[in-house]
């Protein structure tokens, strides 16, 4: 897949929704009462307010804010889980 195929389908308008969900989402996780099987839901219901908010009310926004949601949920899990497997490996030395 080419790269020119990726950047087609986030808009680059959302780089700061992105960046604000990646925030929300950490700030979720710290608060008390707020469950963490409900944080993923609650970033990606932001993700596409914003989005339709930036883009304009159309299928293609909820997709777009989606999709922001998800890459910011799924690049949290990539730096814990590759933090978590560095320190793991560590221990084993």
């Amino acid at each position: 897949m080419e790269w020119k195929v990726i950047e087609e389908l986030l808009d680059p308008q959302l780089g700061i929704v992105l960046v604000v969900c990646w925030i929300l989402g950490g700030m979720l996780k710290v608060t008390p009462h707020v469950p963490n099987w409900s944080i993923v839901y609650i970033v990606t219901g932001i993700a596409i307010l914003l989005a339709v908010m930036l883009l304009g009310n159309s299928t293609l926004s909820y997709l777009q804010g989606f999709l922001c949601g998800a890459v910011a949920v799924y690049g949290y899990e990539l730096v814990k889980q590759g933090a978590r497997g560095v320190q793991s490996n560590e221990g084993d030395r």
